[in-house]
């Protein structure tokens, strides 16, 4: 059965999509840590980071580092910290979470719910950072 991103990656359910190309997805984090909370996914449905073949891990970082800039551009923040946790969703993911604090990225506090017009807002303002 098809991973949740995977469905993004189809289509299939809606996503505030920030970045694309034929390998690599970004979008927003429907359950975000703060605002701006960007999962980077390789278009490949892989469960750990640790599997993908070579080019595909570290194309994933590339892609993950233009689509952090952009951020930086756009997102008041300190810097954009990195996670991968991989216990979620069994599809490769990077969590890119703007931070002003060390504990914006951690994973155990109360995450935000956020409508969907501040989602969308969010993602036109990094998708300007381009």
């Amino acid at each position: 059965m098809a991973s949740i991103f995977t469905k993004i990656i189809n289509r299939e359910i809606p996503a505030q999509i920030v970045a694309e190309d034929e390998n690599f997805i970004a979008f927003l984090d429907i359950m975000p840590l703060v605002k701006g909370h960007v999962l980077v996914v390789p278009k490949q449905e892989v469960d750990y980071i640790f599997n993908l073949e070579p080019e595909v891990l570290s194309g994933l970082h590339l892609f993950a580092q233009k689509v952090a800039k952009a951020m930086d551009k756009t997102i008041t923040c300190t810097r954009i910290g990195v996670a991968v946790i991989g216990l979620e969703v069994p599809h490769v993911h990077v969590h890119l979470v703007p931070l002003k604090t060390m504990d914006d990225i951690n994973f155990t506090r109360q995450k935000l719910k956020l409508t969907s017009e501040e989602l969308a807002d969010i993602a036109d303002q990094i998708r300007k950072g381009f």
